[in-house]
């Protein structure tokens, strides 16, 4: 039996932590500083370690906005309202808690985590790794493919999402998922789309006509006079949306999966923090651990 390949899982850093900071509305540890988004992202973390079993695996955390999507769009991201202090001042905890337990975690200052996760994706699986993205953030549908899954953690099931749960959710192929949010836009991102052009409207538009490319080169056969003007009225935009949302998959990759690699947690230095925080759950899980491994913290 020919064994699996490695498996590497990819965590949208920022995302969780914002995931975990609201999931838990209030907690604070023992010296009154808020511990919610530090346990929250704990949790989610381990349980992903527990139903991936992953090989190598890795956060990646935002490094900023991207400087040519924002000379693109100077707009780009501008509505989203400043980091919560509360959430902020925990970042650096969470980080604490990833180096004790030997979890490997980047940052690229001026490189947005989807660019460099997608970057880290397409390297891996030129290396022969299989990767699953950890994230609910719809721009990584367009890496879905043989080799490259998505943990969405809105999807209860918990399914790895493959070819069958984009065509679910979009009507379309992972290689149309740029041209179908270039239709649309995106409000998250501040990106407007065509008018009167949502979802349904760009998947019956991508399905009749393969791509944008073959949208504009046959615009004539667009039935409806409304969409077919809008469409040549925002030409500029679609084009321009599609360098927005297209991920960045060939920054400069210095790619060691060896430095990827599933460690075991440094028990010592996760005891005091999980002391600090007043995680006694984890604490006594830890505990529990290191006694069946015939070790004493």
């Amino acid at each position: 039996m020919q064994a699996a390949p490695p498996r590497l899982l990819l965590v949208d850093g920022h995302a969780y932590a914002y995931r975990a900071f609201h999931a838990i509305q209030k907690l604070n540890g023992p010296d009154g500083a808020p511990t919610n988004a530090v346990y929250g992202f704990i949790k989610m973390l381990l349980k992903m370690e527990s139903t991936l079993k992953p090989t190598h695996h890795c956060v990646v955390w935002d490094g900023g906005l991207s400087a040519k999507r924002m000379v693109a769009l100077p707009e780009y991201k501008e509505h989203r309202p400043p980091m919560p202090s509360d959430l902020e001042r925990q970042i650096p905890e969470i980080e604490s808690f990833l180096d004790a337990s030997n979890f490997p975690s980047f940052v690229n200052e001026g490189v947005e985590a989807d660019d460099w996760i997608a970057s880290q994706a397409c390297c891996a699986v030129r290396s022969g790794v299989e990767v699953v993205i950890a994230s609910a953030d719809k721009d990584f549908l367009q890496l879905v493919s043989n080799d490259v899954g998505l943990l969405n953690p809105n999807d209860k099931s918990e399914v790895i999402w493959k070819h069958d749960q984009v065509r679910a959710k979009t009507g379309l192929e992972p290689e149309q998922v740029v041209d179908w949010l270039s239709l649309i836009g995106d409000s998250v991102d501040n990106i407007k789309g065509v008018p009167g052009i949502g979802p349904k409207t760009a998947t019956d538009l991508l399905k009749q006509f393969g791509s944008i490319d073959a949208i504009y080169s046959r615009l004539g056969e667009v039935k409806s006079d409304r969409i077919r003007t809008n469409l040549q009225d925002s030409a500029a935009i679609v084009r321009r949306n599609q360098e927005l949302i297209r991920l960045h998959t060939d920054l400069p990759c210095d790619f060691q999966l060896e430095k990827l690699a599933v460690r075991v947690p440094d028990a010592p230095r996760l005891q005091p923090l999980y002391e600090r925080w007043g995680f006694k759950t984890l604490l006594a899980q830890l505990e529990a651990e290191q006694t069946s491994q015939g070790t004493l913290l």
